[in-house]
């Protein structure tokens, strides 16, 4: 996994070396703080290109409106500094970090009205996150013990630092075990999500996914494979389910930036169906990548869904740090 020389902090680019935090970071204290996952892909007409990148920073700007933190740069600017930070690192394939949190201030539970906070971007190079063997033939995964939260406990449409711990737990319990990754129960024993995937099943041709409604996060990727595979005109559900149709499903794939979509062989020692990547998750599987890649000869698909680095054309200049009393805009 290589690093990025180069990070965005605070409103410039720097190297890593150059970009510190105090450990009177409340954020690091505390787990008040939002960040995103993004990927760019390579294309196949050259150069790179971000997926989604709007979408996920919109979700960004949700996660720290959640949290009632403010920061002093719009989605725009941060659009920009996301495209910079990739062409400072020379990369056209990387998996992108932008982050949030409450910075060096008062450290008791209550930051105060209007806390600092600090904002950087950070990339580095990523393979398939559960490796080349899952994402071809399927992974293993475990019923964690760990449960999501209640949707009042911990707001579940963010991307909050501190909510990870139970994502955490419930992964290292997981491969302790022997697994690749865990799934975790809602509070009334319905499947919810991985440790950092959304879930989907596949029965007699027909794609089920929990509902937004359940304690889950609303996932970008799940969102774009739900209007592929309209578009590829299988039906797809989004309703609850349980364990045991988990079990029984032809087909069960995972889903996320880092995940991108990943097929399921094995649940909780159960083969699922015949054991390898199904019909339904390898033609959503092929197609997603055509649309993240663009298609090769052809117009792309959903261009709309990608932003090209070659946007940023002018030479990187620092963009002046600007008062944190200013108020974000989408808050």
């Amino acid at each position: 996994m290589a690093r990025g020389s180069k990070v965005w902090l605070n409103g410039k680019i720097q190297s890593v070396e150059e970009a510190k935090i105090s450990l009177f970071t409340h954020g690091l204290h505390y787990g008040m703080g939002a960040f995103e996952g993004i990927r760019a892909y390579k294309q196949k007409r050259g150069g790179g290109a971000v997926f989604r990148l709007r979408e996920h920073l919109d979700r960004f700007a949700d996660s720290l409106k959640i949290l009632d933190l403010k920061i002093p740069y719009s989605v725009e600017d941060l659009t920009r500094a996301t495209l910079e930070t990739c062409k400072a690192n020379g990369f056209d394939e990387c998996y992108i970090r932008p982050i949030a949190y409450i910075a060096d201030g008062p450290l008791g539970v209550n930051p105060g009205p209007n806390p600092p906070v600090d904002v950087a971007i950070l990339n580095w190079e990523w393979g398939s996150y559960l490796g080349d063997k899952g994402i071809n033939e399927g992974a293993r995964l475990k019923i964690a013990s760990f449960v999501r939260p209640h949707v009042n406990s911990l707001m579940t449409k963010g991307k909050i630092t501190g909510h990870y711990v139970n994502s955490v737990l419930a992964k290292r319990e997981a491969m302790k075990a022997g697994y690749d990754e865990a799934i975790l129960l809602d509070g009334n024993g319905h499947i919810a999500e991985a440790s950092g995937e959304n879930i989907f099943i596949v029965k007699k041709g027909v794609i089920k996914t929990p509902p937004l409604s359940s304690p889950i996060l609303a996932g970008i990727t799940r969102d774009s494979i739900i209007t592929i595979a309209r578009e590829l005109g299988f039906t797809l559900e989004e309703s609850t389910f349980a364990r045991d149709e988990l079990w029984l499903a032809d087909e069960v794939f995972m889903c996320g930036t880092a995940a991108e979509i990943t097929p399921v062989r094995e649940i909780d020692d159960r083969r699922i169906g015949a054991g390898q990547c199904g019909p339904v998750t390898r033609r959503l599987q092929e197609h997603f990548f055509e649309v993240v890649k663009g298609k090769a000869g052809k117009d792309p698909l959903h261009p709309e869904w990608l932003t090209f680095l070659e946007n940023v054309a002018q030479p990187l200049a620092a963009t002046p740090v600007r008062s944190q009393s200013q108020t974000y805009p989408h808050s």
